[in-house]
Formats: structure tokens, C-alpha cells, sequence
């Protein structure tokens, strides 16, 4: 599924989004689901990275949306952006923020099938694996990326990412069927680590970034057996990506 926010303070503007969403969905066999928000503000304080695309008005109320555009970026830099504006001497300036593209109102349904293509393609390209996982007592879904490690206790999976620790009941090799193809490899029976977040490893000490407020590390032990293949998919991983 595709998640699309859309902050735009007219209705009409914003139904007019929806049928073209529908139909370009329909024709290209997506499934797209488009939330709402009618201001800013309202957008940036529920926002929670579970986001695909963010298609954005300039003008609006409170706060325009190029503000708004910087505040997000502050706390989501991959989400793809899309600004839809009669303003389109503003919209130029998108790159400050960088954004995918702009459509200039009154919108038309090629012009927004031609830049939503292109955007669904850049989605796709990111190939960005989401992980559902439970906060505060809601679903909601995190980038595999922004996982430092995942270690299992209890029967419970702790996701360490940098905005915190999601819980959720299952086993590492459930989670490891899921995360192995993605960067990530075990180090031990009862830990996944994202190769990514790897800053060094000495003897069997494993140390990663986590980026938990004034604790920016973690030291995790890696057991014998699982050595000699951790390291090689570090060096595989790090050969390809580096």
C-alpha cells in the first residue's frame, strides 16, 4: 500500500486529488490510500514517519507550507514530497526541501498522472520494507531502515530505532526472515543487527549507532558461533553499499 498525506485547507481541492487518486489506481492496478489533513500544524503533530508521499499546499493556514516542508524534513528526510499550489513561483524554491516535483492548480488528471507516476517509481525504487509495530496502544509502521537492532526477549521483539524501542510479540526468526534480505544479520540466537548502524566490531564486541538521545551507541556481543558469518556480511554488505 501506498500511505499519502495530503495538507490542503480546501475540500474541493482535496476531493479533486481523490478521484484523480482513484482512478490512476484503478488504471495501474495500486493500492493507494489517501489521509487528509486540513492544516498544517494538525500534520506535523500527528505525523509519525508512516508516510509514503506528502503532497502539500503552499498556502495555508497558520503556517505555509514551505515552513511546514522544513519542519517535516526536520523530522522525515526520505518521505517523497509533492507541493500542489496555485503558487507556482514559491514551488520552484522546492528544492530547499528537497522536493520531488510541483503541480500548479486548477489541477488536471494528466498532469497529476504524470508526476504521481514518477513518484510511485521512486518509491518503488527505495524499495523501503515497513514493519508494523504497536505504540501507545495503535499500529504503526516503521522504515526497516531506521532499525538499529532487534533482539528478542521473552517471546517479545524489541525494534531499537532512533526514535525509540517499539515491542511487539514474535520470534527473531520470523523477524530475521523478514529483515535478512534487507542489510540486516545475526549476531548472536537472540539479536538482528542492521549493518548499517555498525561502527566498529573488536574481538567479539559489536558496537552500533543507535542515536537514543545521549546514548548515540550500543555494545552488543557477538557469539562464536555466528563470527566468522556476521563478518562476512558486514564486508559483503559494506563492499556493495560503500
Amino acid at each position: 500500500m501506498i500511505r499519502i498525506a495530503m495538507v490542503e485547507d480546501e475540500t474541493a481541492a482535496m476531493e479533486s486529488i481523490q478521484t484523480y487518486l482513484d482512478k490512476f489506481s484503478k488504471e495501474k492496478g495500486l493500492n493507494c490510500q489517501l489521509v487528509w489533513f486540513d492544516n498544517p500544524v494538525d500534520f506535523l503533530s500527528k505525523y509519525d514517519k508512516d508516510f509514503d508521499l506528502v503532497l502539500m499546499d503552499i498556502k495555508l493556514p497558520d503556517m505555509n507550507g514551505m515552513e511546514a516542508a522544513r519542519k517535516l524534513r526536520e523530522m522525515d528526510d526520505s518521505v517523497a514530497l509533492i507541493f500542489v499550489t496555485n503558487m507556482a513561483q514559491f514551488a520552484i524554491k522546492g528544492y530547499e526541501v528537497d522536493a520531488v516535483d510541483f503541480i500548479v492548480k486548477p489541477v488536471t488528471y494528466y498532469d497529476f498522472a504524470l508526476k504521481f507516476a514518477r513518484v510511485v517509481k521512486k518509491i518503488d525504487a527505495s524499495d523501503e520494507m515497513k514493519i508494523s509495530v504497536v505504540n501507545k496502544g495503535s499500529a504503526k509502521y516503521i522504515a526497516a531502515k531506521d532499525v538499529c537492532f532487534v533482539e528478542v526477549i521473552k517471546h517479545k521483539l524489541l525494534y531499537h530505532t532512533a526514535d525509540g524501542v517499539y515491542e511487539v510479540r514474535g520470534t527473531l526468526k520470523k523477524a530475521e526472515e523478514t529483515l535478512i534480505s534487507n542489510g540486516f544479520a545475526k549476531c548472536n540466537n537472540y539479536c538482528l543487527v542492521n549493518l548499517r548502524c555498525v561502527l566498529g566490531v573488536k574481538g567479539y564486541v559489536l558496537t552500533v549507532s543507535t542515536g537514543h538521545g545521549a546514548k548515540e551507541r550500543e555494545e552488543i556481543m557477538i557469539s562464536h558461533p555466528r563470527k566468522k558469518a556476521f563478518v562476512t556480511a558486514l564486508n559483503e554488505f559494506l563492499r556493495e553499499n560503500v
